[in-house]
């Protein structure tokens, strides 16, 4: 056992705090060291917290190709549009809304005038 004195206060050490601090290059209070345990629980469960939530938020669907959907509240979205020009199917620019009810078929339910 070491005995050090720091300041009029005596501490005494052990042989294994002794050799600990010699193998390490600093002293590792108990305290210390449950305090970082506890830090690193904590950060662990919050971000098991954070990817549960992020995975779980929405669900997704999805629609076989000979399955038809109906538009749901709120639907922003560009859209291919015939331009009478030239025949083609353009992308519009910007969004537009779709109103709720309206019905979307695969590319596979609609005969383009090209095709018959």
């Amino acid at each position: 056992m070491t005995r050090l004195e720091l300041r009029g206060v005596e501490c005494v050490e052990s042989s294994k705090e002794s050799s600990l601090r010699s193998s390490v290059g600093f002293s590792v209070s108990p305290g210390a060291a449950l305090s970082a345990w506890i830090r690193l629980l904590i950060a662990s469960l919050f971000a098991a917290a954070a990817l549960a939530y992020a995975g779980g938020c929405a669900r997704t669907v999805l629609v076989p190709e000979s399955a038809p959907i109906r538009i749901g509240p709120e639907t922003r979205a560009r859209v291919y549009a015939v331009d009478p020009e030239s025949k083609q199917w353009r992308l519009s620019e910007n969004r537009v809304e779709i109103p709720e009810g309206w019905y979307c078929v695969p590319p596979s339910f609609v005969e383009d005038e090209a095709d018959g």
